[in-house]
């Protein structure tokens, strides 16, 4: 082998030498960089489950709230019906105030209307107290002949 030889084997192994050398360097940052991601992902692994305990005790608050809202509806209820006897129970039904509220509104409108009702019919079919007016019977319907047996029958008393 000439010198030019070795001289350009060198030079090529002078190269690929700097080559392994920014290989090197590059494999060692990315691995500190891999390093560091996974740190940061164990990390946003942690935020996450500290999160989601945190859901789960805002859910079971919430639950606990709804419930409480639920039995107060409830017993709005029952003394909105105590409150107020003439209205049927069946009539007012909810699960939040609001809707109890409106229902009971529409239910007095019924009773209402129904006591507007009956009071017209009471008066519609009302009977005057005391014996009735003397008048004579309505002979119109009688026959010529039941007519005379009728005056006959008023003379001989």
């Amino acid at each position: 082998m000439t010198e030019e030889e070795i001289a350009a084997l060198q030079d090529q192994i002078t190269e690929a030498q700097a080559e392994i050398d920014r290989l090197q360097t590059t494999t060692a940052d990315r691995e500190a960089r891999a390093v560091h991601l996974t740190d940061s992902l164990a990390e946003a692994h942690a935020q996450l489950a500290a999160r989601d305990e945190t859901l789960a005790a805002v859910q079971a608050k919430a639950e606990s709230l709804r419930a409480s809202l639920q039995a107060a509806a409830v017993k709005y209820r029952d003394a909105c019906l105590a409150s107020h006897p003439d209205v049927p129970p069946e009539l007012v039904a909810g699960e939040t105030v609001e809707d109890i509220d409106h229902q009971m509104e529409a239910a007095l409108q019924v009773v209402a209307q129904l006591k507007t009702r009956l009071e017209s019919l009471r008066l519609a079919e009302r009977v005057p107290t005391g014996a009735p007016a003397r008048r004579p019977p309505d002979l119109s319907a009688l026959s010529p002949t039941e007519k005379i047996a009728y005056g006959l029958s008023q003379q001989q008393r």
